[in-house]
């Protein structure tokens, strides 16, 4: 069976924060963020809109857009770092909203990398034939868990939701292949003990540049590919200078590289299905493109995905 995503969806919050409105509340310009990172401007949620505010409306989206019912899924897979509260999980709350009451549901903690652990346990469960359809989100709200004290990572994130259904295409789409990995030894580097994220930026970078660009090519050469036939790279938004350097690892012109950053910032687990979601829409990814998405996060934690987009 090939598996794959047959719907996508996102949701931003209205808010936008530009580096302009940064610059009013702590030691920053905007030329300081847009050089060193990418980022122009962030979406954050309202005060009274939660995370799972957030997944319900990219879930439904998703939903839609994979033109099935909510009660055909057989399993949701939240990816978050930023739950409403610890229990119950933002994965429960949503099936209720959503009147998905045939879904199991439990939430992921893999950091930035979330989404694409979701992604392949999602994929294991459809190709076994156990669930038909799996609804994974990825969906942050960082603006709560971040030091605006702290302009080193203030700069960095942003909320928002994407979310995708997982479920069988036609022969020779899908999946191609996949890593996931994890370095427990650098879970000193980026982490939160306490309300707010900690993140040791220069080891995160260059841990990301080196891991974002081994594990694309990994990806490739599990799937029996070569970097000429890749079409397309949605590498998390982290950071321009991560994404350049597995661009240019790849061999790949700018225009085939999915950037959102300088939109949305970091949105963590939401950042890789945001992007795809955009470039979809503007035309950037078509069907039977190879498309490799690829990421990293807190844990330390990484994962790649080699597919070829469509249904």
């Amino acid at each position: 069976m090939s598996v794959g995503i047959i719907g996508l969806g996102r949701y931003m919050p209205e808010r936008v924060v530009t580096n302009f409105d940064l610059e009013k509340q702590m030691d920053t310009t905007d030329e300081w963020i847009r050089t060193r990172t990418g980022i122009e401007e962030r979406r954050f949620a309202d005060d009274d809109v939660n995370t799972s505010d957030m997944a319900f409306e990219a879930a439904k989206q998703a939903i839609e857009d994979a033109d099935i019912e909510a009660h055909q899924i057989g399993l949701i897979l939240v990816a978050t770092v930023t739950p409403d509260m610890p229990f119950p999980t933002v994965a429960t709350m949503i099936q209720e909203k959503l009147g998905a009451k045939n879904a199991a549901a439990m939430d992921i903690s893999a950091a930035c990398a979330g989404f694409m652990y979701g992604v392949i346990t999602a994929k294991q469960f459809v190709e076994t034939g156990v669930y038909p359809y799996v609804l994974v989100v990825g969906v942050e709200k960082l603006s709560k868990i971040t030091n605006f004290e702290d302009r080193n990572t203030a700069v960095l994130f942003g909320d928002g939701a994407g979310a995708a259904i997982i479920g069988q295409v036609s022969e020779g789409r899908g999946i191609l292949s996949f890593e996931l990995g994890a370095d427990g030894s650098g879970g000193k580097h980026l982490f939160q003990d306490g309300p707010y994220l900690e993140m040791n930026g220069r080891e995160v970078y260059k841990f990301a540049v080196r891991q974002m660009g081994e594990s694309a090519e990994n990806v490739i050469d599990k799937a029996g590919l070569t970097k000429d036939e890749v079409d397309f790279l949605v590498p998390h938004q982290a950071n321009i200078r991560i994404m350049e350097a597995s661009r240019q690892r790849l061999g790949l012109p700018e225009e085939k590289m999915s950037k959102t950053i300088n939109q949305f910032g970091n949105t963590s687990a939401a950042s890789i299905p945001i992007s795809l979601k955009e470039d979809i829409l503007a035309g950037r990814v078509k069907d039977d493109d190879v498309v490799v998405l690829v990421g990293f996060g807190g844990g330390l934690t990484w994962g790649a995905i080699c597919l070829k987009w469509g249904r």
